[in-house]
């Protein structure tokens, strides 16, 4: 593209340098041999005149005379009546320039010059104009290789951008370059990165935040398939095969939930629902586990509440809830729920050690964990509380409650139809 732009603007610039200068070089020849015609014509003229005034007042007329007097550097020759031609100057050979002048006392004057002193002025302007050709030709190509790499750079530059996108390089590089079209791809470019980025770290976010919703649920389904295999009894198959169902439905409704929020997180699916039931199925799940690690877990508080939200989503808030006091608190594990206003409360508290004051603030940032964890759990947990209009809160930092606060639905007196408050 460079030799391209270069060679285009230098043909640009020979065809007007040819065609200017052909017509410059004729009309300087025409005006030196014009000038230099009437150069001759005017000494010629003036000769005459000197020459008649010295015959009318009986003056000697002698080539030395004349000469000093008209200052004459060409070749004349005056022509008197009943006199010998008198000449001054050698005669030019050659081409010559020649003019003739007849005086008042009937003298004839012939003033000569070689052609040669016109030549050389004509070379010379030649030599003027090629040099000033010459210094635009270097200009023009001097300008063509600044304006090719003014436009092949950011071209090329361009063409790298483009490729570093789709080889997996999102980031964009802001840069333009001062010439309106380049700068718009470079826009187009640095937003399709933006978006591919954005899309990118979507993806990215929604296979972390499966992997860690998805973890505890299949964990507790495999145990379960695992004591279904290992019994002969039918009841026993018959209530863990239920089981197991019903967590089945809870991770195919955990997977609907992730894909939702991935497309749109303000897209909510919220029904009034029994919250006791929630926190049951909780308790139930998680009670193995902390036996297990020789601890207890407990239900208190407000019973036979009804709140507003989506019971998949709410079940996976206090499940991250309750894991995270499994992993990283320590005693005993507190579920109480309570009603303030018009909301419904469900806190999570534990006897540990308690959130470190440095991350109070930050606790539900990605990535942002106590310990060697990856940080998802409570960030997916108050994504999928606020989506439903909820919100999940650190109350106490020591010893750390958590609190997920819903809509609480009621029932008005005489009214079976519950009403949201």
């Amino acid at each position: 593209m460079r030799r391209r732009l270069i060679n285009s603007t230098l043909a640009v610039v020979l065809v007007v340098i040819a065609v200017f200068g052909v017509s410059l070089v004729l009309v300087e020849t025409r005006t030196i041999s014009s000038s230099a015609q009437e150069s001759v014509d005017s000494e010629a003229l003036r000769l005459a005149s000197i020459v008649d005034s010295r015959l009318v007042g009986g003056e000697p007329v002698n080539p030395g005379i004349i000469a000093q007097q008209a200052d004459i550097t060409r070749y004349a020759e005056i022509r008197i009546p009943g006199r010998s031609p008198i000449e001054i100057g050698k005669r030019p050979t050659g081409s010559v320039i020649s003019a003739s002048a007849e005086g008042e006392q009937n003298t004839e004057i012939t003033v000569e010059e070689s052609s040669s002193a016109v030549t050389r002025e004509v070379a010379r302007s030649l030599l003027i104009i090629a040099a000033v050709a010459l210094l635009a030709v270097v200009a023009a190509v001097a300008l063509a290789v600044r304006q090719a790499n003014r436009l092949a750079s950011p071209l090329t530059d361009l063409a790298e951008t483009a490729e570093r996108l789709g080889s997996g390089d999102p980031r964009p590089r802001h840069r333009r370059y001062g010439v309106p079209e380049l700068d718009r791809v470079a826009d187009v470019l640095d937003a399709s990165a933006e978006r591919i980025a954005r899309m990118l770290t979507a993806e990215r976010r929604l296979a972390a935040d499966a992997s860690h919703q998805l973890r505890t649920p299949l964990t507790a389904l495999s145990m379960r398939l695992e004591e279904i295999t290992l019994t002969d009894d039918p009841e026993t198959v018959k209530e863990e095969a239920s089981i197991a169902l019903t967590q089945v439905e809870r991770l195919t409704d955990v997977v609907q939930r992730l894909l939702t929020n991935s497309r749109d997180p303000r897209i909510g699916s919220a029904v009034a629902f029994d919250l006791d039931e929630v926190v049951k199925q909780q308790l139930e799940e998680w009670r193995p586990a902390y036996r297990s690690a020789g601890r207890a877990i407990v239900h208190s508080g407000r019973r036979g509440m009804r709140a507003v939200g989506t019971p998949g989503a709410v079940a996976q808030v206090l499940a991250a809830l309750i894991e995270n006091s499994l992993m990283h608190g320590g005693g005993t594990v507190a579920v109480r729920t309570r009603v303030t206003g018009n909301q419904a409360v469900v806190e999570v508290t534990d006897e540990g050690p308690g959130v470190p004051a440095d991350l109070g603030a930050r606790i539900f940032e990605r990535t942002i964990s106590g310990r060697n964890s990856t940080g998802i759990g409570l960030a997916v947990a108050r994504d999928l509380a606020e989506a439903d209009g909820g919100r999940l809160e650190l109350l106490q930092q020591h010893p750390p409650v958590f609190a997920v606060f819903l809509s609480r639905v009621a029932r008005r007196r005489g009214d079976d139809k519950p009403t949201v408050r």
